[in-house]
This record gives structure tokens, sequence and C-alpha cells, in this order.
């Protein structure tokens, strides 16, 4: 109960964060009620007239579904939803973001999170937040595929990148080029 109530927090935090960064620097939105959207995009009109859709949509399903390293859902101009799946025995890598703050959420799976060289097992259901500057990673240490969502704040890949493997991430050596799922 005391790890739920902990990742739900740090979820409320990092949201609240990236909306009110987002809204002191783009201004208020408001919502605008379009026929025909479906439940996976809500429309949104900012002042100035450029609309920007956010992301609805059923996370655990997209999550489990996963078969990739890595698939970008969406990218925002502070925030970025990336899905993840590592094979038994693969981690992500050792990795420091020194500017980014990094929400982990496993939906399916075991395994075991360092934090500035600190083991915690996780499972499914787990959230783990990893503050800029801390050296991290994760590895799956059960016999299933470990499939998690992660929010980096602000965005770390590029928009739309999808990546089959690790080894494809690995030789990819990409990075958030400032373009976002929407144009502003």
């Amino acid at each position: 109960m005391k790890r739920a109530i902990l990742a739900t927090a740090a979820t409320v935090v990092l949201c609240a964060a990236a909306i009110a960064q987002q809204g002191a620097t783009s201004g208020r939105s408001r919502s605008v009620p379009q026929s025909g959207e479906s439940r996976h995009q809500m429309q949104m009109q900012a002042e100035g007239g450029a609309a920007a859709k956010g992301f609805v949509a059923d996370i655990e399903n997209l999550t489990d579904a996963n078969s990739n390293f890595r698939r970008v859902l969406y990218t925002g101009k502070n925030l970025q939803l990336v899905l993840m799946t590592l094979k038994p025995g693969e981690q992500i890598g050792e990795e420091v973001h020194p500017d980014s703050d990094q929400f982990f959420r496993l939906e399916e799976g075991n395994g075991e999170v360092r934090i500035n060289g600190e083991p915690t097992k996780i499972k499914n259901g787990d959230a783990v937040l990893v503050p800029a500057g801390a050296r991290h990673n994760i590895i799956n240490t059960g016999g299933e595929p470990l499939r998690l969502y992660t929010l980096y704040a602000p965005p770390q890949h590029r928009d739309g990148t999808v990546h089959a493997t690790k080894a494809e991430a690995e030789r990819a050596k990409e990075h958030f080029d400032g373009k976002t799922t929407e144009p502003r």
C-alpha cells in the first residue's frame, strides 16, 4: 500500500511539474470538443490559436502489448512517454541524465533497479523515480519479459523512435532533436 501511494504521488508530482512548466511557457489552454474524436485524442485550443492534441490511451494495455526494446509514444515540449520491454537477463544499461528526471512504472515482470549503485528488487506494479543526475539501470532478473513505461522530463529521444532490440538502440545513438509529436 505504501509503495502504491508513493508511486501515485511521484506520478502526480512529475505530471504537475510538467503541466506547470508548460503552462508557464505556452499560456493557458481550454478544451474544445471535436466531433468524431477518439478517446485516444483530446483537442485543446491554446492561446494564439495553435491546436494541440494530448495523449489519452490505456497505457497498461499498450505496455503489455509492446515487444520493442524502446517505443516513443508521445513527445511534448517538457515530457516524453516511452514504452520498453526487456528480455530475460536484459538491462537498459547504466545511464545518467544530468538534466532529466525519469519515472518508471512496471506493468509486467520482475527485476532490479540500481540507483547510484543501490540495488532494489522491483516487480509488476512498482514505480521508480530517478532524479536528474543519478546513475541508474533496470535489469530484468525474471524468466519473462519485463514491460514498463517511462516518463522523461524533459524528453530524451526523437519523437516516434522505435528500436526493436537493445542492439538497434545502441547503434542508433539518437537523441531528442526538439521536435514534438504535435506542431507548436
